[in-house]
């Protein structure tokens, strides 16, 4: 990034700028290289004038919440990283179950929010990562539960910097997917729940959170699930059915606890995870002719590995 770039992104932001950020220090995997320019936005408007700039210099941007999806070539990125977690982070819950959420509000807060004011459904998203934009926008589900059941309305800006609004009417939503356009970020998001049992949401968290110990790898470095469940079979259950759970790549490996997590166990390059990835993807096509989805993002990688493993 030249120093005229540098200038003029010191010049319209307010907000926290980092320029050459390791991108390992901002995804859950603690894989990534730099980054030429990380920004924590102040408000709306630091936002918008950000975008504006990148819109006009024709620079590559990419949102980013929690990290938790992602996986960040060692090479870099090299554009602007924009995280809204630190500070679009608003959370209001009315006396009707309406709930009015920015997009950097944690999940886990939205849930146990919801919790604590009676309102029924969320809890069956406990335990998921990620920030409330990312999970409505790739519609975060478990159990038969999808946070778009609740969803009113959302707020968003274009990469021009334009505001918009859509309501429920004009966003549609399948598994892992929306309809709200690539190329506009949300910033806000409104949901109206039902009221319940505060002991019986509560019961239902508590089963939820003790499923998702049982069955996943909590506590170690990964991503979550790396590819999307196909229709009528399981992601976990083609990998494990072609006895990968253990096998290893350098620092990476496929978790033993659930085969569609990968862990970053020793310094992991994002090589490793590629290899693992473009590996299981190949197996399973052979074994079973279903090519794997991939859910997790990928940042930095070139057009080749992109193509490789079908990326979308």
């Amino acid at each position: 990034m030249n120093s005229k770039i540098i200038h003029q992104i010191n010049k319209v932001v307010m907000g926290e700028i980092l320029f050459d950020e390791p991108m390992k220090n901002h995804t859950t995997f603690g894989i990534g290289g730099p980054a030429s320019c990380f920004v924590h936005p102040q408000d709306t408007n630091d936002l918008i004038n950000l975008l504006k700039l990148a819109y006009e210099q024709n620079l590559p941007v990419f949102f980013i919440g929690s990290g938790s999806n992602i996986l960040v070539s060692d090479d870099g990125f090299d554009g602007i990283v924009i995280s809204l977690k630190k500070n679009f982070s608003n959370l209001e819950i009315t006396k009707t179950g309406e709930i009015s959420a920015e997009s950097g509000v944690l999940l886990g807060h939205l849930v146990n929010q919801a919790i604590n004011a009676g309102l029924k459904g969320m809890e069956n998203l406990a335990g998921i990562p990620g920030t409330v934009g990312g999970a409505i926008k790739m519609n975060a589900s478990a159990y038969g539960y999808e946070i778009s059941r609740e969803f009113i309305s959302a707020e968003v800006i274009s990469m021009s910097g334009e505001r918009k609004s859509y309501s429920s009417k004009d966003i549609s939503f399948s598994y892992r997917h929306s309809t709200f356009n690539e190329n506009e970020i949300i910033i806000s998001t409104k949901f109206k729940c039902k009221f319940g049992s505060q002991t019986r949401i509560k019961y239902q968290k508590q089963k939820v959170s003790e499923k998702r110990r049982a069955s996943q790898p909590l506590g170690v470095r990964s991503a979550g699930s790396i590819f999307k469940n196909p229709p009528h079979s399981p992601a976990g259950y083609l990998i494990d059915k072609a006895n990968f759970k253990g096998i290893k790549h350098g620092g990476a490996e496929i978790s033993t606890k659930h085969a569609n997590f990968i862990i970053n166990n020793n310094n992991a390059s994002s090589e490793d995870v590629i290899h693992l990835i473009s590996k299981i993807q190949n197996v399973v096509s052979d074994n079973d002719n279903i090519k794997l989805e991939l859910e997790i993002k990928l940042l930095g990688f070139s057009n080749d590995i992109m193509e490789k493993l079908k990326y979308v």
